[in-house]
């Protein structure tokens, strides 16, 4: 790491800069990438961060997720703020800051730099010129019929052409590759866990579209006949093939249209707006996408069952944290619809498992002890459906203390799942909800308490999430988690994280769970728990018998009955 800030601070004198911003994300803005030039540079691999190399100091931003993790993974050579210190950042003055235009967008810029410091683009990323990294570019892209998505792709373009229409636009450019896979039912390998396919769309008011990607990966897709070769544009054509095209206004996505590509089409035609209705459309599935996604949520809450009574009942042996994340990942390999984690799974073990999003490395993991609790964060991606599940499992009979605060959460996690949504319809409503019962002890976590969840897709996706600022509505069909949690530094997490979907019926508007695992009893202290609150947890248990008992065998059913 320190050598990499050498050569790179050696760069600045030839580009006539006083510092480089490197942000975590890739040029598609996703936020699991095979590219990481973050961790090149500042060693930090959490999913969320950007640094600012200076001449003399070395900055790194990210969120509460990560204070500690970020802390331990290279707080000796960084300085490090929370994102929100990025805001008309005036920690330094009066620089001369390099960016890859590629991987920012205009708003981003503005909203942290411009009002203190002056931006330079360099074409040339300069952490590539230090290291480059490879990746598998060959994966192909692969379709979705729409008896598994619910909706033909000349039904999502319909949509979109109709909202260019509304918006008196001649084109919308699709910068997000899962927008891209929503529209057009594709899916790809080009991000570790989720089916992303690294690619770009333009679509016309007249329906017309052009597919930007590189050729090799589309093959699949012209063969089937998704897409005609006319309507494939090779990514490095993609400057010449704009100009050529006929009319005024372009929309394009403020949070995924880089200012490269921005620029690019502001040099002919004008903006018209900043928001992809994707995102949006997207967010809101449908009921085969619901039925896809229960059914993989029984598939994967019978793996987790399964491992929660291996681990508390038969394992007897001293095992590590890596050894139980996967020992999870078999029991999930066991169904063969499960395809790979939707993230790498956070196995935390006593302090380890207050570093929010801790991931355990075998050459430095602790070994799971009897006295800790253990907090572990795993998903995965199913034909068809994104799974993301934490539970806080014990060992042995904990102090009264822990089990008051790991009852907080729970009834924090009941209150979302049971929120009146026609009452409470904004993340940010709901989230108070889930923090009122650690707040009457002055307690609180440092993270939202929920996020959205893609259709097959990102393990977080929004506009909706839970969260004190979120103001998106929340309506049918939407995905989220319900996850509230505290961390003692040093000592021990609890979380406690189910994903919901919004029904409605007859009138009335609320979550149901898709998870199906139980929650740990022997962590629950019942006395502070009201009647409505046991009997949420009897009926969320019977549920969960209910539909995953099948699946077990006679030991792990008769465990799963007891915790009814």
């Amino acid at each position: 790491m320190k050598k990499y800030i050498q050569i790179l601070r050696k760069k600045f004198k030839k580009y006539q800069i006083d510092g480089y911003v490197i942000p975590k994300n890739d040029e598609y803005f996703t936020e699991y990438s095979k590219i990481n030039r973050l961790k090149i540079i500042s060693n930090f691999s959490g999913s969320a961060g950007l640094a600012i190399i200076l001449k003399k100091k070395n900055y790194l931003f990210t969120d509460g997720r990560y204070s500690i993790q970020s802390q331990v993974e290279c707080g000796k050579n960084f300085k490090i703020y929370g994102f929100e210190r990025l805001i008309n950042c005036n920690l330094f003055k009066n620089l001369t800051l390099g960016i890859d235009p590629k991987l920012f967008t205009n708003s981003q810029i503005k909203n942290y730099f411009l009002k203190n410091n002056t931006i330079k683009y360099i074409n040339e990323n300069l952490i590539d010129e230090i290291k480059k990294q490879k990746e598998n570019t060959n994966i192909p892209f692969f379709s979705l019929n729409s008896n598994i998505v619910g909706e033909s792709a000349s039904s999502k373009i319909e949509k979109i052409s109709k909202y260019l229409k509304k918006n008196k636009s001649d084109y919308i450019f699709i910068s997000a590759p899962e927008n891209v896979a929503w529209i057009l039912n594709i899916r790809g390998g080009d991000s570790p866990n989720s089916p992303i396919p690294n690619s770009r769309l333009i679509i016309s008011k007249t329906k017309k579209i052009l597919l930007i990607s590189k050729k090799e990966k589309c093959k699949k897709l012209i063969k089937n006949k998704i897409i005609k070769l006319n309507q494939l544009l090779d990514v490095n054509k993609l400057p010449n093939e704009i100009f050529k095209l006929t009319g005024i206004k372009f929309i394009i996505d403020d949070k995924s249209c880089s200012i490269f590509y921005e620029n690019l089409i502001n040099s002919k035609f004008k903006i018209a707006s900043r928001e992809d209705p994707t995102y949006l459309l997207k967010a809101i599935k449908n009921k085969v996408e619901i039925k896809s996604m229960i059914n993989s949520h029984i598939l994967d809450g019978v793996a987790l069952t399964k491992f929660i009574h291996w681990i508390k009942k038969i394992n007897k042996n001293k095992i590590t944290e890596v050894e139980a994340a996967r020992k999870l990942e078999k029991f999930r390999k066991m169904n063969k619809n499960f395809l790979y984690p939707s993230f790498d799974t956070i196995a935390g073990s006593g302090k380890n498992g207050a570093i929010v999003h801790y991931r355990a490395k075998k050459e430095n993991c602790r070994n799971l002890n009897k006295k800790d609790i253990f907090l572990c964060d795993s998903g995965g991606q199913y034909k068809y459906g994104t799974t993301d599940v934490t539970r806080t499992i014990c060992f042995s009979n904990q102090r009264k203390n822990i089990k008051n605060i790991f009852t907080k959460v729970l009834k924090g996690h009941i209150a979302v799942a049971t929120t009146n949504i026609n009452k409470d319809n904004i993340g940010k409503k709901i989230d108070k909800r889930a923090r009122k019962f650690l707040k009457k002890s002055n307690l609180d976590y440092a993270h939202g308490t929920g996020h959205g969840v893609g259709f097959f897709l990102n393990v977080h996706e929004g506009p909706q999430s839970i969260t004190k600022i979120n103001k998106v509505k929340i309506k049918p069909g939407m995905v989220l988690s319900n996850e509230p949690g505290f961390y003692k530094k040093n000592h021990f997490g609890i979380r406690i994280e189910n994903l919901v979907y919004v029904e409605k019926k007859n009138g009335k508007v609320f979550f149901e769970n898709l998870t199906m695992a139980p929650i740990e009893k022997d962590l629950i202290n019942f006395d502070l728990l009201t009647v409505f609150e046991k009997n949420y947890l009897f009926k969320y248990h019977l549920e969960v018998y209910s539909k995953i008992s099948k699946y077990l065998k006679q030991n792990e059913k008769k465990w799963l009955a007891s915790l009814i």
